[in-house]
């Protein structure tokens, strides 16, 4: 039988000075509209695509201008991967110093905050604007093993030429994301990068394991801030009458009285003290407490809100931070959407009449089989938007105004998602 062609991470593996003559032949290819004698691999195709569409210069590309000390020195300060940089660093820089390569950290907007590690490779960095402070986003750079695996939100190697612009085919790069476990909020990427030479393919895994010790680290950290808050709220608690419960900032429960405990209470986006209607609660004082907030209920008889007048808008417009807000007579709150949440809503918004179970697993998934997956989804989204969605068939409650607030660019359109009606609607001349 003929030998099947090796894919890019076995050619570097085999052979690294090959892999890179290979992937520069393939490069020009590509830019050059001519088919390429080895396929790009998908998510490298795809960040190519949007570096073509963004007008990023695959020459010369573009370097934005570094932070400031004292911005990147405030910065450090204020992000939570400071509380995660021993588990980093004990994870990656031993090998990565020995191997010849450095360790950068950088935060969700792309910004290098940290960079440690070999110091011939730190000065070759400091060449290419590898630096503290650089702005090392996919739109300013291309692709990179930063800012890609911050927008495709999971771990992702770069082999040389796979770099969009030229001058960074020198190095090849492995990052992973790094996510915020009470909310699932990118907080930054943990890359190791290097000359090609001194990278395996097996760095990937390396490296997207140790970002993942950090984020068990942070999931520790704050099952011991819930565990200080219910110290707290026991007392106040024990004292009270009807419904109530204590919460993180995030709305993360860590106790409470009357009511069957939930997991986790929708918060308005920036909560206040005073009285506002909550998901699962409706109307409640809001009170603060030292390291969260006391929910007290103070409309056990009625569950629901007053949906005349409310406005519901759902944001679909920056990639991976699609939200929901309602506003009405009860106030306002936001709910950051996970991107099966964020597919059913537009789904809903843009079918107004509803859509059966069996209707939206075929606009989900194309098979109207999977209705076993779409209640238990559109369940958990009613935890949150509760009387504003009905079902039999799903859908906004008619007293709500809606409105979905779309990207410029309909292939902007939650980029990432294989729902065949989302990816209908991303295709020019069609229609959900």
């Amino acid at each position: 039988m003929p030998k099947q062609p090796m894919n890019v991470p076995q050619l570097v593996a085999a052979d690294a000075a090959r892999a890179a003559r290979v992937l520069n032949e393939v490069r020009d290819a590509r830019l050059a509209g001519q088919r390429t004698r080895v396929a790009l691999r998908p998510v490298i195709e795809q960040s190519w695509e949007r570096m073509l569409r963004g007008g990023v210069d695959p020459e010369h590309g573009f370097r934005a201008g570094p932070l400031s000390p004292d911005e990147v020195m405030r910065r450090r300060e204020e992000s939570p991967l400071r509380e995660v940089l021993p588990v980093l660093r004990e994870g990656l820089l031993s090998v990565a110093d020995v191997a010849h390569h450095i360790m950068v950290v950088a935060d969700e907007e792309g910004r290098v905050l940290w960079r440690e590690g070999c110091g011939p490779v730190l000065r070759k960095a400091d060449m290419l604007g590898f630096e503290p402070g650089a702005d090392w986003g996919e739109a300013v750079v291309g692709t990179n093993g930063v800012g890609t695996p911050a927008v495709v939100r999971r771990p992702v190697q770069v082999f040389a030429a796979e770099h969009f612009v030229r001058s960074h085919a020198a190095w090849t790069c492995a990052g992973a994301p790094i996510t915020d476990p009470r909310n699932g909020r990118l907080l930054g990427v943990v890359d190791v990068s290097g000359p090609l030479e001194t990278m395996h393919p097996a760095t990937l895994a390396w490296v997207d394991s140790v970002a993942k010790l950090a984020e068990a680290r942070l999931r520790e950290t704050h099952v011991s801030s819930l565990e200080r808050l219910r110290a707290v709220a026991a007392p106040v608690l024990a004292r009270l009458g009807g419904r109530a419960a204590a919460v993180d900032g995030d709305g993360w429960t860590a106790a409470v009285t009357g009511m069957p405990y939930a997991q986790r209470i929708a918060l308005p986006k920036s909560p206040s003290a005073g009285i506002r209607w909550l998901p699962g609660l409706g109307l409640c004082s809001v009170e603060p407490l030292a390291g969260g907030w006391l929910l007290r209920s103070v409309d056990d008889g009625a569950e629901s809100p007053q949906r005349a007048g409310a406005r519901i808008v759902l944001d679909l417009t920056r990639p991976r931070r699609w939200s929901v807000t309602v506003s009405g007579g009860v106030g306002s709150w936001s709910q950051e959407l996970s991107p099966r949440h964020a597919e059913l809503l537009y789904l809903l918004a843009v079918h107004r009449g509803g859509r059966s179970a069996a209707g939206l697993a075929e606009d989900m998934f194309g098979d109207p089989g999977r209705t076993v997956t779409v209640r238990a989804e559109m369940s958990r989204v009613r935890r949150y938007l509760g009387a504003f969605l009905e079902h039999r068939p799903y859908r906004f409650c008619e007293d709500a105004e809606i409105e979905a607030l779309l990207p410029a660019d309909r292939e902007d359109l939650l980029p990432y998602s294989t729902a065949p009606a989302v990816v209908r609607a991303r295709t020019p001349e069609t229609v959900p």
